[in-house]
């Protein structure tokens, strides 16, 4: 009799997060799942890994029956590497990352700590998913992402993913009854305009807070934006490879010696 897969779930909003309870629950039955996320908010650490720093790994409780969790003191592609050499005896069939609260459409999949441990799992050569849902609020409602999340845990369970691919998925805030259905897309050449906004401490000394603006010039009707503008769940098959292959060409002209 073949083993039940084993589904690694982790996250960068932090082991206690609605949004990764929702991501367990609605894959529970699938296979045996593991949780091994953040003690902390891990936002916006991209691909960041704990060098120089000691890491703790502790169990942890999970409020869905059946499902063994652990936290770490480390970022989401820490608890990637620390779940696989560290706290699961195999290798995971499945790696879930989410859900996220907040969009990872567009130019925010290279600052986002829910795609990165998702990105980790395709250096492992281990099939992953990372989830995002629009919607930042505390109460956020998962039902539309659940149904999204199982959806796309089912296929990807039984279909596997190309060598050095992972998917990046996000839902739009909608009712269940509203969402159109799931899109295959591009990534749009959308990106933030930063700013910083000056501000004074109790003790006078000056300090800074990231702000800024997300602009989207590119029209497409192919977009994971446009998708999301429009109803529909966005799919973005994404690599670690980030070699600008279409620039070589144009390199070689160099006569570089």
């Amino acid at each position: 009799m073949s083993k039940r897969p084993l589904i690694l779930i982790t996250n960068d909003d932090g082991i206690t997060s609605a949004g990764i309870c929702a991501l367990a629950e609605a894959v529970a039955d699938l296979g045996e799942v593991h949780v091994v996320a953040p003690d902390s908010p891990q936002s916006g650490m991209g691909h960041a890994v704990t060098i120089g720093e000691i890491l703790r790994i502790k169990p942890a409780y999970f409020p869905i029956k059946g499902i063994s969790a652990h936290s770490t003191s480390g970022t989401p592609v820490d608890c990637v590497k620390l779940a696989i050499y560290k706290i699961l005896n195999r290798k995971p069939d499945l790696l879930l990352s989410g859900i996220n609260h907040g969009s990872n459409s567009s130019i925010n999949v290279i600052y986002s700590g829910t795609m990165s441990a998702a990105v980790e799992g395709a250096v492992e050569n281990i099939p992953a998913i990372g989830f995002s849902l629009l919607d930042h609020a505390a109460d956020a409602d998962f039902t539309a992402a659940k149904k999204i999340a199982r959806q796309m845990a089912k296929e990807v369970l039984k279909r596997g993913l190309p060598s050095g691919t992972c998917l990046n998925v996000n839902i739009p805030k909608l009712p269940l009854k509203d969402l159109k259905g799931i899109k295959v897309c591009r990534q749009a050449a959308g990106f933030w305009k930063d700013a910083f906004e000056e501000r004074t401490a109790p003790n006078h000394e000056t300090y800074y807070w990231l702000t800024g603006e997300f602009t989207n010039p590119d029209l497409g009707e192919d977009t994971d934006e446009w998708a999301l503008s429009n109803g529909y769940a966005s799919v973005v098959p994404t690599q670690f490879d980030l070699t600008a292959h279409h620039a070589i060409s144009e390199l070689n002209s160099w006569g570089l010696k």
